[in-house]
Formats: structure tokens, sequence, C-alpha cells
């Protein structure tokens, strides 16, 4: 795998490492692949903290997902950018169509874990080139997930990107979390994506800015610690925890946007 590619074990790595202590989120699938395809992380890759913060990201994307599909039945699922997640399981919403996707290696390592079905497919894709949106399933609905995706793209490819998805789909639900221009600047000598060779992430400062010509609105923004996740770690840890990721600064670094056509 490349170096991008590489960074979906740190996700991996913390969610498995929170399932394991059973809070948070409820993960075994994490645990097991991380078992099998786990190597020794190191830095601040295995920070305890990035692992809840990693494990309570994941689960906001997860209830919001299961919100949309309560509202919207039969839309289709694009989770772009999948790497090795397991939210097609973690959902207990039921869908009628989702697909994961993501670079072939991932896919390949993916299908070792993940069987398709009527329902569930898997689709290698590059979100840097547009034009994929067109072969995806036609449908009037698309539920879009967008975890950990949009530092790797240029504010230009976002934007083409969310050109074509809102041509292929009349409507559109997306969340994506998203670095400030500061934050990715700051990602050089802070993130832990550096500690698998990354170099060069990507922040959007105005978020109107990647929707033109889209249709696209911003609905809201969505806080990535919700204080009842916070209160499932320990008394002793949540002081540190809050100040780790508080609201105020974090929001300086880091943005969570739902968007809607």
């Amino acid at each position: 795998m490349n170096e991008v590619n590489k960074t979906l074990f740190i996700p991996l790595y913390g969610k498995s490492q929170v399932s394991k202590k059973g809070i948070i989120l409820h993960d075994p699938t994490a645990e097991k692949i991380w078992e099998e395809e786990g190597f020794p992380m190191h830095g601040k890759s295995k920070s305890k903290w990035l692992a809840y913060n990693m494990a309570m990201r994941a689960r906001v994307f997860d209830d919001w997902t299961e919100e949309r599909l309560r509202e919207h039945e039969g839309a289709i699922v694009l989770h772009i950018g999948c790497g090795l997640d397991s939210r097609c399981i973690r959902i207990n919403e039921p869908y009628s169509n989702w697909i994961d996707g993501d670079f072939p290696d991932v896919i390949d390592v993916r299908k070792k874990y993940y069987q398709e079905s009527e329902r569930y497919h898997m689709l290698a894709f590059d979100a840097t080139k547009p034009e994929n949106v067109f072969a995806l399933p036609d449908g009037e609905r698309a539920i879009v997930i967008l975890e950990g995706i949009s530092m790797y793209l240029t504010n230009e490819q976002v934007n083409a990107f969310f050109q074509a998805l809102a041509k292929k789909y009349p409507s559109l639900h997306i969340l994506m979390d998203v670095y400030t221009v500061f934050g990715a600047k700051a990602s050089k000598y802070k993130n832990p994506v550096n500690d698998v060779g990354v170099t060069e992430l990507y922040g959007i400062d105005e978020i109107q800015s990647v929707l033109v010509g889209t249709e696209m609105k911003l609905k809201g923004e969505h806080s990535f610690t919700p204080k009842g996740l916070v209160k499932e770690l320990k008394k002793s840890e949540r002081w540190f925890f809050k100040i780790m990721f508080s609201e105020g600064l974090y929001k300086k670094i880091y943005r969570l946007y739902e968007l809607e056509k």
C-alpha cells in the first residue's frame, strides 16, 4: 500500500483498542482485522487519546448514517474512502444498497473480511477522478459518508467530486470531516499520519468554496466529541480528554460538516 492507504490502519487500531474496552464503539470486526493485519504502532498513532477520538468520530458517523436511513428508506449509501471500516456491519438500520469504495489495493484486503451481497458491494474508487461517480448505481437519493478523506484532496478536487455527485443524484446527504487550513499546516508537526509517511494534507476554511456549482448547502456542523460519549470514559480520563479535544480549540483545527442538496 502507498502512504495514503496506510493511514487506514490508524483509525482501525483506535477502534479495535476502544472496542476491546467495551465503550463508545462495539467493533469486533476491527478487533479481528487488527489482530490479523496490524503491526507495531509508534508515536502519536498509538496514543489512547487518539484511539478514543477515532472511536468517537466513527460513532458520530454511525449515528448520523442510521438517522439518515431512518428518514430516507431506500437511499443509496456511499462510503467513499472506507478503508477497512465495518460501518456496514455496525449499522442496525436496514439498507437496500450500500457501496464501500476505496483504492484497489485497499479493496483487495477488504475482500478478505467482507462478503458482497445483493445489498452490499465493494468498489475500487478514486475520489480524485470525478468521472468515477457516473459509474455508481443510479438513484434519487444518496447518503454519502466521507470520513477521513477530504484532507488528502485539494479544494479543487473536492469541488469537482461534489459537482459530479450533484449531477448524478437529485438528492444528497453528506457528512464530511475536514481540516482547516491552519490544521493542515499544523499537521506537519502533530498528525499521526506522519508516522506512516504522509507529509502533505489540505484544509478547507470556507466550506462554501467547495460547494460552487453543486446546489448543495451547509445544513449544520456536528461535534466529534459528544458529551454522552465522553462520559463513557473513566472519570480520571475525562478531564484530560476534554482539554485535548475541547470544542473551541479543536474547531480551529478540525471541523465536521453536514451538507445537503
